[in-house]
């Protein structure tokens, strides 16, 4: 299975990298000089496009990150298997990274791939038509359900991850290849927190808030606490 190097390049971008630099520098060597400069240009610019940057994973208390980079196409009320919620969809350009990251900590109860068609990863239905892999995550704070979904370009969604496994919030797991779409779907209890429009970083830009029941009542118990000690402090209560 092929993977990341943290902080660098993902694996596949030595596969499909290396050999244009080869091909780029033998046609030096030859004096080819046009189909050098073309094969050096495609080396580099898949390079760039495997690239796998750290980042700065949010440590706040239900806050969901981004799957991937890119930016905000839909944000939407939306049912999932009954229930209701709000969906996010992110297009992710060419030159965006497209390593995909959890967007929360939890354990990965179902992995399912869907063929699909491989429609403009800007339009609507392909949140629902195009070829992709669909996560069930499953946290302290209930289910959600994130999306690789492949474009006109990207032509492959590749998962590291399989059904069972613990992930971290912002863990990397998986990618699509060359232009595509990552969707975030909560429960309709979560706070959408972007705007169609906005830029975002997977594993690093919070999309929804949504804390777990304990934390909540914990934040409720601390919220009368310091209520019962301002009562106190200001002699209102005896």
């Amino acid at each position: 299975m092929l993977g990341s190097t943290p902080g660098s390049m993902v694996k596949e971008g030595y596969y499909f990298g290396v050999p244009p630099l080869l091909l780029g520098g033998a046609s030096y060597l030859l004096r080819w000089n046009m189909a050098a400069v073309l094969l050096v240009c495609l080396a580099l610019f898949v390079f760039s496009f495997f690239r796998d940057p750290e980042r700065a994973i949010p440590s706040e208390a239900g806050a969901v990150v981004s799957p991937g980079d890119g930016r905000v196409v839909v944000v939407t009320e939306e049912e999932n298997a009954g229930r209701p919620g709000k969906r996010v969809s992110i297009f992710l350009a060419v030159w965006n990274v497209h390593v995909n990251r959890s967007p929360a900590a939890g354990t990965i109860t179902k992995v399912e791939y869907r063929r699909g068609k491989f429609l403009a990863a800007m339009r609507e239905r392909a949140s629902v038509e195009n070829e992709q892999n669909i996560f069930t995550l499953s946290t302290e704070a209930g289910e959600i359900v994130f999306k690789q979904i492949a474009g006109l370009i990207a032509r492959r969604v590749v998962s590291w991850k399989k059904a069972g496994e613990k992930v971290a919030r912002g863990e990397r797991i998986g990618l699509v290849r060359f232009g595509s779409r990552v969707d975030l779907w909560v429960p309709k209890e979560a706070e959408i927190l972007v705007k169609v429009g906005e830029s975002v970083k997977g594993g690093s830009s919070v999309l929804a808030m949504w804390p777990t029941k304990a934390a909540a009542g914990k934040l409720g118990e601390t919220s009368t606490a310091e209520t019962e000690a301002n009562l106190t402090a200001t002699g209102k209560r005896s």
